[in-house]
């Protein structure tokens, strides 16, 4: 059963890779990056339930809270981007660099 459990876990981090890779859309990168997350969530919290430990399910907190506050960082830097260039390519993150 645990194996179900991380099989599952790998295919929505090749899920997530897969959409970081080939979208262009800032807003579904995100959702990629989230996706990822609660992968790993998946797999911290499986490793957690086969050592009988709550370790994993504290991991898995954490990385919720820290998920949490990446949206929110992104979402503020994405609607400022929005306002300044009028579209959500990524191409619009290369105005950062200088």
């Amino acid at each position: 059963m645990i194996q179900h459990y991380l099989i599952l876990s790998i295919i929505l981090f090749c899920l997530g890779i897969l959409g970081v890779i080939s979208r262009r859309n800032v807003f579904t990168v995100f959702m990629s990056i989230e996706l990822m997350l609660n992968a790993a969530n998946l797999a911290f919290i499986t490793f957690s339930r086969l050592h009988l430990s709550m370790d994993g399910q504290v991991l898995a907190l954490l990385v919720m809270a820290v998920a949490a506050a990446e949206a929110a960082l992104a979402l503020a830097v994405v609607i400022l981007l929005h306002k300044h260039k009028g579209n959500l390519d990524t191409n619009v993150f290369s105005l950062l660099k200088g």
